[in-house]
């Protein structure tokens, strides 16, 4: 079936309001549907959460320094948001369920040039090709959901049910990576999305219907150009900047990054059908969601990363083990996924999010509490479950408002954007987080090396706990105790970032979203 999107070119209010025909409701075929396209969210989930868990065997069999492993951990985030506006775009135009079978198809197959990398040069190739792959997926996923469901409160059901999948691949990640990585190799986990690629091939024509607007034009390839510059040189920057400070190579690259933008930006307001249509900005609810999209993911995303680390390195929990507690902690992400869109039938989505959000940043204070003891294990999760609980209050509620907004002709765009703010937000996390706690680190950490350490046994002690644990045999007595507790300061430090942020949220959402009415009514 193919839906055939209206030709009439759209004005400024189509753009920031949604068309309005009557809502029907859905049919077994429609959550079928639904229960479909959770193959690719779940598989979105668990790419996401198991690969922290690779990284103490990774430091074993490929020894990435601490740069490469940011690298190996956030360039498919990068290139995930490089490319979603682009892959939303390109959805609209050629079908939104083909865009989805080509994307599943070539994210098997990067999984698989993954999980049999060789050197952390392949590794981080491999990961950049998932993460274009990827890109097709998220956008084509949302669109469809739009489609399959047009009653409001349906809708934003779907997309609470949408997060709540995302949050068990949150939980199935950490745990069933553990479990391949122990009984396998690190590279197992990887493959997991094989099978979901061939059970979505087998049923997606019969499940999804097919839309595309017929009368937009081409893709314009200078702003896919454009955009990819601006955003990848800009996130390189904010890297080098967390990192290594102020250097020349971090100013040259955030430059050419805003510079390339302004131009993005100036030839987006020419072109007649845009990459990215800035009138959406224009709608308040929109332009707030995206932003509480993109700060709470900062604080999550890194979070997240942090916390595998520590259960880990730290609390010297066994992978498999690691991936349990993280998968009980990501049972908050579903509490909220599902609980908010049902919530907010009542209650302002605003006033939702604000809460939701608050409940986070006493999860962010706890986090920042944690010691080294046994005690603090139960801390460390109810923590991040608080956290994840945000997560999936604003991924339910922000998702439906953003792709609320726009018109059916645009929900490929509207749903790229608001995926490519989530992701970008996970990767910016991982780095600007990742980078508080390795400063932090380093700093806590210097007085305690002794004078006469080698060299190279210094090198890696101060790169980072991972290294310092892959060599501990090799250590004088009580060095890797310090580390440890370099560490912790470091955690601390990120998760008092997170905490101020996500606060910073709170009084945004209760204030900026105030005006939305309650799901299902237009006031």
């Amino acid at each position: 079936m193919t839906i055939q999107c209206d030709t009439a070119t759209s004005t400024p209010e189509e753009i920031v309001q949604a068309e309005a025909p009557l809502p029907s409701k859905a049919g077994a075929r429609e959550w079928l549907g639904l229960a479909l396209l959770a193959l690719p969210t779940l598989m979105l989930g668990l790419d996401l959460t198991f690969l922290p868990l690779t990284l103490p065997a990774l430091a074993v069999d490929l020894q990435p320094t601490s740069t490469e492993a940011l690298w190996i951990l956030d360039v498919s985030g990068f290139m995930l948001g490089g490319f979603l506006i682009t892959m939303g775009t390109l959805g609209d135009r050629i079908g939104r369920r083909r865009l989805l079978m080509i994307g599943m198809v070539a994210f098997a197959v990067a999984s698989s040039l993954a999980a049999f990398a060789t050197s952390t040069t392949m590794l981080i190739a491999a990961r950049a090709a998932l993460g274009i792959a990827a890109a097709t997926l998220m956008p084509s996923t949302l669109a469809l959901i739009s489609d399959l469901f047009r009653d409001p409160r349906e809708r934003a059901l779907a997309f609470g049910i949408w997060a709540t999948l995302f949050g068990v691949g949150y939980a199935l990640g950490p745990a069933g990576g553990g479990f391949l990585i122990e009984r396998f190799w690190w590279g197992a986990a990887f493959l997991i999305p094989v099978p979901l690629a061939a059970l979505l091939l087998i049923f997606a024509r019969s499940l999804l219907p097919e839309h595309r607007a017929s009368d937009r034009a081409s893709l314009d390839f200078l702003s896919v150009g454009l955009s990819l510059v601006a955003m990848l040189s800009t996130i390189h920057g904010v890297k080098e900047i967390a990192r290594f400070g102020i250097t020349p190579e971090a100013v040259i690259a955030i430059s050419v990054g805003v510079a390339v933008g302004l131009v993005f930006v100036w030839r987006q307001n020419r072109l007649a059908d845009p990459l990215l249509d800035l009138r959406l900005f224009s709608n308040r609810a929109f332009s707030a969601s995206l932003i509480v999209l993109l700060v709470g993911l900062i604080a999550v995303g890194g979070t997240m990363m942090l916390t595998a680390q520590y259960l880990q390195l730290v609390a010297g929990q066994p992978p498999f083990l690691t991936g349990l507690w993280m998968g009980l902690a990501a049972l908050g992400m579903i509490a909220g996924g599902i609980g908010a869109p049902i919530i907010a039938r009542r209650i302002r989505p605003g006033f939702v999010v604000a809460s939701s959000l608050a409940l986070s940043v006493m999860g962010y204070l706890m986090l920042a509490a944690v010691g080294q003891g046994v005690v603090d294990l139960g801390l460390v999760i109810a923590g991040l479950a608080l956290a994840y609980l945000g997560n999936g209050a604003i991924a339910a509620l922000g998702t439906d408002l953003v792709v609320g907004s726009a018109p059916p002709k645009k929900a490929g765009s509207a749903s790229a954007m608001s995926e490519t703010v989530q992701d970008i937000g996970v990767s910016l996390g991982i780095a600007i987080l990742g980078s508080i706690a390795t400063v932090i680190y380093r700093r806590t950490l210097f007085d305690s090396l002794p004078d006469a350490l080698p060299e190279d046994i210094g090198v890696a002690v101060g790169d980072s706990l991972w290294a310092a644990s892959a060599i501990a045999a090799e250590l004088p007595a009580g060095l890797i105790e310090d580390a440890r507790s370099a560490f912790v300061a470091g955690f601390h430090s990120a998760a008092i970032f997170s905490a101020v942020s996500v606060t910073v949220l709170v009084i945004l959402a209760a204030v900026a979203l105030r005006h939305v009415g309650t799901i299902g009514r237009s006031d």
